[in-house]
């Protein structure tokens, strides 16, 4: 009786190389850029920014470790001092501010949106992607920013989460777009996700088919 050898299995964690810090530093760049059109204001003090959907996007094409550790690189240049948020805010002060949660919400964010939409190591579809970017590119940075944004204003939990209602449909309209562009790039670029997908399971009828063949 011959015996095969067990195939190799893939590494689950691997070295950082150059060209993965050099992709997060682009996606932490990307969100700084889209903070250079400035924000505005509804019922609160936190701004709506385009700067979300750079995070979404950042989570979606890194995975859920280079995207959060874009969004921390991010968040240390502005500790230091660097304008890259919205309004050239930058310095130690933003994290003490209204908005602080939301921006930290962004690692979190980055990090859940890369759990789903790249969930089994699978290549991303629509529907998934765009859970993907709701769940973390909404719900896990409202999950953070909405209690530190009551504390710091001292507004009833329930009153902020209320007033943060406003951001939604500019957050979905974000989603929909991060959505539009991973999948285009799953289509026309798939390089640039840097990763080798999971291949489909075989269905019963196909597994059938292969035994009677």
């Amino acid at each position: 009786m011959t015996t095969h050898p067990a195939p190799a299995r893939r590494p689950r964690f691997r070295r950082l190389d150059a060209t993965d810090l050099a992709r997060v530093a682009v996606f932490a760049a990307i969100v700084a850029v889209l903070g250079l059109p400035g924000g505005f204001t509804v019922l609160g003090a936190v701004p709506i920014t385009a700067q979300t959907l750079g995070v979404m996007l950042a989570g979606a094409i890194l995975g859920p470790w280079l995207g959060a550790l874009s969004m921390t690189v991010l968040m240390a240049l502005v500790a230091v001092g660097l304008p890259l948020l919205a309004g050239g805010r930058g310095g130690i002060g933003v994290f003490v501010g209204p908005s602080a949660g939301f921006a930290l919400g962004w690692i979190l964010g980055a990090f859940v949106i890369g759990l789903i939409v790249h969930a089994g190591g699978r290549k991303p579809v629509l529907w998934r992607t765009f859970v993907g970017v709701v769940v973390g590119g909404i719900l896990a940075i409202y999950a953070v920013g909405i209690p530190v944004q009551s504390a710091v204003t001292r507004l009833p939990l329930a009153e902020t989460a209320l007033t943060s209602l406003v951001f939604v449909p500019g957050d979905l309209v974000k989603a929909v777009l991060a959505t539009a562009v991973v999948m285009t790039l799953v289509r026309a670029y798939p390089r640039a996700f840097r990763r080798v997908w999971a291949e489909k399971p075989a269905t019963i009828s196909e597994t059938d088919h292969a035994v009677v063949s």
